[in-house]
Protein backbone atom coordinates (compact mmCIF):
# COMPACT_ATOMS: atom_id res chain seq x y z
CA UNK A 1 0.00 0.00 0.00
CA UNK A 2 1.40 3.51 -0.80
CA UNK A 3 0.05 6.19 1.64
CA UNK A 4 -1.02 9.34 0.77
CA UNK A 5 -1.23 11.96 3.86
CA UNK A 6 -3.76 15.28 3.82
CA UNK A 7 -3.45 17.89 6.27
CA UNK A 8 -6.71 20.23 6.75
CA UNK A 9 -6.56 23.65 8.62
CA UNK A 10 -3.29 22.45 10.87
CA UNK A 11 -2.44 24.68 13.42
CA UNK A 12 -0.03 23.69 16.00
CA UNK A 13 1.00 25.84 19.44
CA UNK A 14 3.36 25.67 22.06
CA UNK A 15 2.07 26.53 25.41
CA UNK A 16 0.34 29.81 23.74
CA UNK A 17 2.15 30.56 21.31
CA UNK A 18 0.98 29.40 18.09
CA UNK A 19 3.06 28.13 15.50
CA UNK A 20 1.60 27.17 12.31
CA UNK A 21 -1.42 28.75 10.29
CA UNK A 22 -4.46 26.71 9.30
CA UNK A 23 -1.97 24.22 6.76
CA UNK A 24 -3.36 22.29 3.96
CA UNK A 25 -1.58 20.08 1.74
CA UNK A 26 -1.87 16.81 0.16
CA UNK A 27 1.23 14.59 -0.41
CA UNK A 28 0.96 11.96 -3.15
CA UNK A 29 2.21 8.76 -2.75
CA UNK A 30 5.20 7.54 -4.43
CA UNK A 31 6.19 11.14 -4.96
CA UNK A 32 9.14 13.19 -2.81
CA UNK A 33 7.42 16.78 -1.42
CA UNK A 34 10.19 19.31 -0.01
CA UNK A 35 9.23 21.28 2.67
CA UNK A 36 11.40 24.86 2.66
CA UNK A 37 11.67 28.24 4.37
CA UNK A 38 13.74 30.09 6.95
CA UNK A 39 15.00 28.67 9.99
CA UNK A 40 12.06 28.64 12.59
CA UNK A 41 8.92 28.60 9.86
CA UNK A 42 7.22 25.73 11.28
CA UNK A 43 8.54 23.23 8.73
CA UNK A 44 10.20 20.66 11.67
CA UNK A 45 7.04 21.43 13.56
CA UNK A 46 4.70 20.20 10.53
CA UNK A 47 6.81 17.52 9.77
CA UNK A 48 6.56 16.27 13.23
CA UNK A 49 3.01 16.66 13.30
CA UNK A 50 2.61 13.87 10.43
CA UNK A 51 3.82 10.80 12.84
CA UNK A 52 2.65 12.95 16.06
CA UNK A 53 6.16 13.02 17.23
CA UNK A 54 5.22 16.40 18.36
CA UNK A 55 2.95 14.77 21.29
CA UNK A 56 6.32 13.99 23.30
CA UNK A 57 6.51 17.72 24.25
CA UNK A 58 4.31 19.11 26.92
CA UNK A 59 2.25 21.78 26.63
CA UNK A 60 1.34 21.74 22.94
CA UNK A 61 -1.50 20.99 20.94
CA UNK A 62 -2.62 20.45 17.44
CA UNK A 63 -5.80 21.61 16.08
CA UNK A 64 -7.51 20.12 12.76
CA UNK A 65 -7.44 16.82 10.85
CA UNK A 66 -4.43 14.76 9.42
CA UNK A 67 -5.11 11.68 7.55
CA UNK A 68 -3.29 8.90 6.31
CA UNK A 69 -4.95 6.76 3.81
CA UNK A 70 -8.40 8.73 4.77
CA UNK A 71 -7.91 7.48 8.50
CA UNK A 72 -7.53 10.89 11.25
CA UNK A 73 -4.53 10.07 12.48
CA UNK A 74 -5.47 12.16 15.99
CA UNK A 75 -8.61 10.54 16.42
CA UNK A 76 -9.12 8.55 19.75
CA UNK A 77 -8.06 5.39 20.07
CA UNK A 78 -4.75 5.67 17.10
CA UNK A 79 -2.40 2.95 17.79
CA UNK A 80 0.80 5.82 17.87
CA UNK A 81 3.63 3.35 17.58
CA UNK A 82 1.48 1.77 14.75
CA UNK A 83 1.30 4.89 13.45
CA UNK A 84 5.57 5.39 13.46
CA UNK A 85 5.63 1.71 11.89
CA UNK A 86 3.85 3.32 8.74
CA UNK A 87 5.33 7.03 8.97
CA UNK A 88 9.16 6.37 9.56
CA UNK A 89 11.29 9.15 10.53
CA UNK A 90 14.73 10.36 9.98
CA UNK A 91 16.31 12.87 11.58
CA UNK A 92 18.58 15.59 11.04
CA UNK A 93 21.89 14.68 13.02
CA UNK A 94 22.41 10.81 12.92
CA UNK A 95 21.48 8.74 15.91
CA UNK A 96 22.20 5.30 15.34
CA UNK A 97 21.84 3.42 18.53
CA UNK A 98 24.98 1.79 20.42
CA UNK A 99 24.68 -1.34 18.58
CA UNK A 100 26.19 -3.71 15.49
CA UNK A 101 25.20 -2.45 12.50
CA UNK A 102 23.29 -5.42 11.95
CA UNK A 103 20.94 -4.91 15.65
CA UNK A 104 20.53 -1.56 14.77
CA UNK A 105 18.54 -2.38 11.20
CA UNK A 106 17.01 -5.68 13.11
CA UNK A 107 15.74 -3.48 16.53
CA UNK A 108 12.50 -2.27 15.13
CA UNK A 109 11.41 -6.03 13.72
CA UNK A 110 12.51 -7.59 17.10
CA UNK A 111 10.17 -4.78 18.59
CA UNK A 112 7.28 -5.81 16.21
CA UNK A 113 7.15 -9.22 16.62
CA UNK A 114 9.55 -10.51 14.17
CA UNK A 115 11.03 -13.79 15.69
CA UNK A 116 12.10 -16.52 12.49
CA UNK A 117 16.28 -15.10 12.47
CA UNK A 118 16.28 -15.55 8.56
CA UNK A 119 13.41 -13.24 8.07
CA UNK A 120 14.94 -10.69 9.97
CA UNK A 121 18.31 -11.56 8.04
CA UNK A 122 16.60 -10.96 4.51
CA UNK A 123 15.10 -7.93 5.84
CA UNK A 124 17.52 -6.32 7.32
CA UNK A 125 19.69 -6.93 4.02
CA UNK A 126 16.92 -5.74 2.05
CA UNK A 127 16.68 -3.00 4.00
CA UNK A 128 20.57 -2.07 3.65
CA UNK A 129 20.50 -2.05 0.68
CA UNK A 130 17.34 -0.07 0.26
CA UNK A 131 19.47 3.10 1.86
CA UNK A 132 22.14 2.17 -0.87
CA UNK A 133 24.99 1.02 2.52
CA UNK A 134 24.83 -3.28 2.26
CA UNK A 135 28.29 -2.89 -0.05
CA UNK A 136 30.15 -0.96 2.41
CA UNK A 137 29.04 -2.39 5.20
CA UNK A 138 28.49 -6.37 4.50
CA UNK A 139 31.70 -7.10 5.85
CA UNK A 140 31.12 -5.71 9.52
CA UNK A 141 27.47 -6.22 10.14
CA UNK A 142 28.22 -7.68 13.74
CA UNK A 143 30.64 -3.97 14.64
CA UNK A 144 29.27 -1.04 16.29
CA UNK A 145 27.40 0.63 14.09
CA UNK A 146 28.88 3.88 16.04
CA UNK A 147 32.27 3.25 14.26
CA UNK A 148 30.76 4.05 11.09
CA UNK A 149 31.25 7.71 9.21
CA UNK A 150 28.42 10.44 9.52
CA UNK A 151 27.21 9.94 6.24
CA UNK A 152 27.18 6.16 6.43
CA UNK A 153 25.52 6.62 9.86
CA UNK A 154 22.68 8.69 8.59
CA UNK A 155 22.18 5.40 5.83
CA UNK A 156 22.16 3.21 8.47
CA UNK A 157 19.44 5.43 9.95
CA UNK A 158 17.25 5.15 6.79
CA UNK A 159 17.84 1.52 6.64
CA UNK A 160 16.36 0.99 10.55
CA UNK A 161 13.34 3.53 9.57
CA UNK A 162 13.04 0.83 6.06
CA UNK A 163 13.57 -2.42 8.05
CA UNK A 164 9.24 -2.24 9.37
CA UNK A 165 8.51 -0.90 5.68
CA UNK A 166 6.92 1.64 6.35
CA UNK A 167 4.64 4.03 4.11
CA UNK A 168 5.70 7.12 4.29
CA UNK A 169 9.43 8.80 5.10
CA UNK A 170 9.76 11.93 6.84
CA UNK A 171 12.81 13.34 6.82
CA UNK A 172 14.37 15.94 8.93
CA UNK A 173 17.11 17.72 6.98
CA UNK A 174 18.78 14.50 6.76
CA UNK A 175 21.95 15.85 5.27
CA UNK A 176 22.67 19.11 6.99
CA UNK A 177 25.20 17.94 9.13
CA UNK A 178 26.99 15.68 5.76
CA UNK A 179 29.72 16.58 3.90
CA UNK A 180 28.86 16.61 -0.08
CA UNK A 181 30.25 13.31 -1.03
CA UNK A 182 27.77 11.68 1.60
CA UNK A 183 24.81 13.88 0.28
CA UNK A 184 25.17 12.53 -2.48
CA UNK A 185 24.48 9.30 -1.81
CA UNK A 186 21.69 10.31 0.99
CA UNK A 187 20.16 12.35 -2.40
CA UNK A 188 20.48 9.13 -4.88
CA UNK A 189 18.79 6.87 -2.38
CA UNK A 190 16.28 9.79 -1.65
CA UNK A 191 15.46 8.67 -5.48
CA UNK A 192 15.72 5.30 -5.40
CA UNK A 193 13.07 5.23 -2.25
CA UNK A 194 10.58 7.48 -3.58
CA UNK A 195 9.77 5.28 -6.17
CA UNK A 196 8.31 2.80 -3.38
CA UNK A 197 6.97 5.05 -0.87
CA UNK A 198 6.01 8.87 -0.03
CA UNK A 199 8.96 10.92 0.88
CA UNK A 200 8.64 14.24 2.74
CA UNK A 201 11.88 15.91 3.48
CA UNK A 202 12.38 19.15 5.05
CA UNK A 203 15.71 21.01 3.46
CA UNK A 204 16.85 24.29 4.10
CA UNK A 205 19.28 24.09 0.72
CA UNK A 206 17.32 25.02 -2.06
CA UNK A 207 19.44 22.82 -4.60
CA UNK A 208 18.52 20.28 -3.12
CA UNK A 209 14.91 20.23 -3.17
CA UNK A 210 15.05 21.03 -6.42
CA UNK A 211 17.07 17.95 -6.97
CA UNK A 212 15.37 15.69 -5.44
CA UNK A 213 11.58 16.58 -4.84
CA UNK A 214 8.56 16.28 -6.95
CA UNK A 215 6.57 19.00 -5.65
CA UNK A 216 7.57 21.60 -3.40
CA UNK A 217 5.97 23.74 -0.59
CA UNK A 218 7.16 27.08 0.64
CA UNK A 219 6.60 28.23 4.59
CA UNK A 220 6.92 31.37 6.32
CA UNK A 221 6.66 32.61 9.95
CA UNK A 222 4.10 29.33 10.13
CA UNK A 223 1.86 30.16 6.83
CA UNK A 224 1.74 27.91 4.35
CA UNK A 225 2.59 30.73 1.43
CA UNK A 226 2.81 28.56 -1.93
CA UNK A 227 3.19 24.45 -2.38
CA UNK A 228 2.73 22.87 -6.46
CA UNK A 229 5.21 20.97 -8.57
CA UNK A 230 8.83 21.52 -8.31
CA UNK A 231 10.35 22.75 -11.20
CA UNK A 232 7.40 25.19 -11.51
CA UNK A 233 8.02 26.83 -8.14
CA UNK A 234 11.81 26.88 -8.95
CA UNK A 235 10.99 28.74 -12.17
CA UNK A 236 7.34 30.19 -12.26
CA UNK A 237 6.53 31.01 -8.74
CA UNK A 238 3.47 32.50 -8.34
CA UNK A 239 3.83 34.61 -5.18
CA UNK A 240 6.75 37.44 -4.68
CA UNK A 241 7.55 36.54 -1.47
CA UNK A 242 8.77 32.53 -2.85
CA UNK A 243 10.69 33.74 -5.72
CA UNK A 244 12.56 36.21 -2.73
CA UNK A 245 13.08 33.12 -0.99
CA UNK A 246 14.41 31.13 -3.78
CA UNK A 247 16.22 33.71 -5.23
CA UNK A 248 18.38 34.14 -2.03
CA UNK A 249 16.88 37.53 -1.68
CA UNK A 250 15.71 37.06 2.34
CA UNK A 251 15.62 34.16 4.60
Amino acid sequence: MNAGIKTEKVNFYYGGHRALHDVSLVFPPRKATALIGPSGCGKSTFLRCLNRMNDLIPRTRVEGSITLDGQDIYQTGIDVVSLRRRVGMVFQKPNPFPKTIFENVAYGLRVNGVKNEAEIGDRVEAALRRAAIFEEVKERLHASALGLSGGQQQRLCIARALAVEPEVLLMDEPASALDPIATQKIEEGIHELKNQLTIIIVTHNMQQAARVSDHTAFFYMGDLVEYGETDDMFTHPKIKQTEDYITGRFG
